[in-house]
């Protein structure tokens, strides 16, 4: 079985966001959680509790955003 790109979840103080899903994601999403609790040996009883981390896993990977990110820190500091 491929290794999935996220590990155990983490708890956090959380922002409420609200955020709708298409169906068919809502079910990849379940299914995600599911392979991920069983590569993990912890069930996943809130599959939702999974978006964050993905998030954060696309965010940390892209690497358009980290080399925009940097540009603008650059920006920042040069204007203070």
């Amino acid at each position: 079985m491929p290794k999935l790109k996220l590990s155990e979840i983490l708890d956090d103080k959380p922002v409420k966001v609200t955020v709708e899903l298409p169906a068919k994601l809502h079910r990849d999403l379940v299914v995600y959680a599911q392979v991920l609790g069983y590569e993990t040996g912890s069930p996943i009883s809130d599959p939702t509790r999974l978006i964050a981390p993905m998030l954060q896993q696309f965010i940390a990977t892209d690497r358009a955003f980290a080399k925009a990110r940097r540009a603008s820190d650059r920006n920042e500091s040069a204007s203070l």
